[in-house]
């Protein structure tokens, strides 16, 4: 998810931490979304705009 690499540096954490937490969080969207019976999910995932940003 678009984020999560600067949301575990902040922490001090490895990039990759940053991704399993975003994929964790998805996840509780998308348990929480259907027991509200909600068909459709909107999820900005990534820009291809930041294949041409630095690291």
């Amino acid at each position: 998810m678009d984020g999560n690499g600067r949301w575990a540096t902040k922490r001090h954490l490895p990039r990759l931490a940053g991704h399993k937490a975003g994929v964790t969080a998805l996840r509780r969207v998308v348990e929480c979304a259907t027991d509200e019976n909600i068909e459709m999910l909107s999820v900005y995932a990534f820009s291809t705009e930041n294949w041409g940003r630095p690291r």
